[in-house]
């Protein structure tokens, strides 16, 4: 079976979000052409280090490169992985990272920067699930505080009926206490009569015949 060629050499390859001991690499590739990869050859210019990267299965055409020498020079070029083979190296890119102190170039963009975009997006995602979080406590809060305040309404009322309940048994109580005085005077009533008896009884006597009374 004969096998296509391997795929043509990366193109635009430029280096952005230049900083300290960091840098990012991007580039295109033709239309057309199956890449399943990359390969990147990064070359300390005076000589002393040099590094090759290799990733498959993978559509990312960007790199952020780590560990870079404050205020160096480096070289880089790209290759692209195909599913016969590596395609030829890019035109060699010449870039010098920053020092601590300078600061980011006024037309660099963040975009190129996969890396930072990630942080960014899960900060938000933090930000979103905490603001979530304190609203529905916020509302089990609401809902707890509205039971409770029904619930003391309803407890005041079931109190209100029952004071209301036992006023009338009380009042209707009162008017026996009268009564059971009235009878307890007509109890004496007997006593009084045998008072007045007496002096019937007397009277009795005196109309006795005067030889009743001597003997």
């Amino acid at each position: 079976l004969a096998h296509p060629d391997r795929p043509p050499s990366p193109v635009n390859v430029t280096v952005t979000q230049l900083k300290a001991n960091s840098a990012t690499v991007s580039w295109d590739v033709p239309e057309g052409d199956v890449v399943i990869g990359y390969a990147i050859l990064q070359q300390r210019q005076d000589g002393q280090m040099q590094r090759f990267i290799r990733e498959v299965n993978t559509t990312n055409r960007a790199c952020v490169l780590w560990d870079l020498a404050e205020d160096a020079d480096y070289i880089i070029q790209v290759q692209s992985i195909g599913l016969y083979g590596e395609s030829q190296a890019s035109k060699r890119v010449h870039f010098r990272t920053l020092k601590e102190t300078d600061r980011l170039p006024s037309n660099s963009s963040n975009q190129g920067d996969i890396t930072m975009e990630g942080l960014d997006k899960d900060r938000q995602l933090q930000t979103g699930e905490i603001i979530i979080i304190v609203a529905v406590l916020l509302m089990w809060a609401a809902v707890i505080a509205l039971f409770c305040r029904q619930y003391d309404i309803i407890k005041d009322n079931d109190s209100n009926n029952n004071k209301e309940k036992t006023k009338p048994s009380s009042e209707h109580s009162t008017p026996e206490r009268p009564s059971g005085g009235l009878l307890r005077s007509k109890k004496k009533s007997p006593s009084v009569n045998i008072i007045e008896v007496a002096p019937v009884w007397g009277r009795a006597r005196s109309q006795l015949p005067s030889h009743a009374c001597r003997a």
